[in-house]
């Protein structure tokens, strides 16, 4: 099987590279034809209409992966993932050419999460000690495991606001993934994430174009943050004997699948937090991601602030993850805590002109409201 795995392996990511590399300069054309593009509007940061349904080359390359990967598949894994995929790519493609509400596309979410969850296999039976947490009782772990993926799909599409941005992240993430499912045997998902790295690659050639731009849409986004949400459910669903093989300690793993996602959930986070001092509903758009403020800061284009991010998130990832295999949990909680202090400090740094501009601006609305009251 090994044998057949080094020949598989290269071959699926090359696959994966040419369908969606095949794939998108015709969806490129049809979106003009159809004028179906995504026209900018005040917090975007792209001045033309652009293609914007780049997921659909995601949802063609992982579905006829799983024809050549599928004698890898001795838990029939990719049973339990294919409604959801094809739950969030119909979802997707609504929203991408119609706008549907937040409210619709959370049910959507929770559809798919709910089809991945009947399967035992993606379920969490505990926290291998993490905080004391041996084991979960299934009304603690359902609940827990279907948060876990919707707030991996909607950090994903958070963070695809800048051309490059949310594809080189995921870039990074499925390729620690590969190495952690090789590292334990399990070769279905090495060779998914794989598939998933191949076809981002091909959909960047694209996305940084400036003839044949596209976008991958709250389609490819959702696809993305779904799969990943499957390799995290994975990982914290292995064995002792599986975890055995790899070198962090056991109570550390919630911390190594935090630092393997820390740059869309510290975004989340960041921007749900703003936004709900101010008022607003945490999901209102905005410009208060990080890779609008590195942006607006810097005066860089997306390719350089998605290249700066993604190399934040390859040395977090490093750091965290070397960090997890010397301490215990609560050294790691001081570190960790550290670490966010030091960014959420720098962003506050880098956006304080822009947050004073808007607190002067809410104070000469309130002053204005009270002469208008009085007169």
């Amino acid at each position: 099987m090994l044998n057949d795995l080094t020949l598989l392996a290269p071959f699926l990511l090359l696959f994966s590279f040419v369908v969606s590399y095949s794939i998108i300069p015709k969806i490129v054309q049809v979106v003009h034809y159809k004028h179906l593009m995504d026209d900018p509007n005040e917090r975007s940061s792209h001045s033309i209409a652009t293609p914007n349904l780049g997921g659909i080359a995601f949802f063609i390359a992982i579905m006829l992966s799983f024809y050549f990967s599928q004698r890898f598949d001795v838990l029939e894994s990719s049973m339990s993932i294919i409604p959801g995929l094809i739950i969030l790519f119909i979802l997707g493609i609504k929203d991408d050419l119609v706008v549907l509400s937040p409210l619709t596309k959370l049910i959507g979410q929770i559809a798919a999460g709910v089809f991945l969850l009947f399967d035992f296999k993606f379920g969490i039976k505990g926290l291998h000690g993490f905080m004391g947490v041996e084991e979960l009782s299934l009304w603690l772990a359902f609940p827990l495991a279907l948060f876990i993926i919707i707030a991996i799909i909607n950090a994903v599409n958070l963070i695809d606001g800048i051309d490059g941005l949310a594809a080189t992240v995921s870039i990074i993430i499925f390729t620690v993934f590969a190495i952690i499912f090789y590292q334990v045997d399990n070769y279905f998902l090495f060779l998914t994430c794989l598939v998933m790295v191949g076809t981002l690659l091909a959909f960047l050639r694209f996305n940084f174009s400036k003839t044949n731009k596209i976008f991958m849409g709250d389609t490819g986004s959702m696809l993305l943050g779904f799969m990943m949400s499957v390799m995290v459910l994975r990982f914290l669903m292995l064995e002792d004997a599986a975890l055995a093989k790899l070198p962090f300690e056991q109570e550390n793993i919630p911390y190594v699948v935090f630092a393997i996602l820390i740059v869309p959930f510290f975004d989340t986070a960041r921007v749900f937090f703003i936004r709900l001092m101010n008022r607003r509903s945490p999901f209102s758009p905005d410009r208060n991601h990080i890779h609008h403020v590195i942006i607006d800061h810097y005066q860089i284009s997306h390719g350089k602030a998605s290249l700066w991010l993604g190399a934040f998130h390859f040395v977090a990832i490093i750091f965290l993850s070397g960090m997890a295999m010397l301490v215990s949990q609560w050294y790691m909680l001081l570190i960790l805590s550290v670490v966010l202090f030091a960014a959420v400090a720098y962003f506050f740094f880098i956006n304080k002109p822009r947050i004073l501009r808007a607190m002067k601006y809410q104070k000469r609305i309130k002053v204005w409201r009270k002469h208008k009251m009085a007169s």
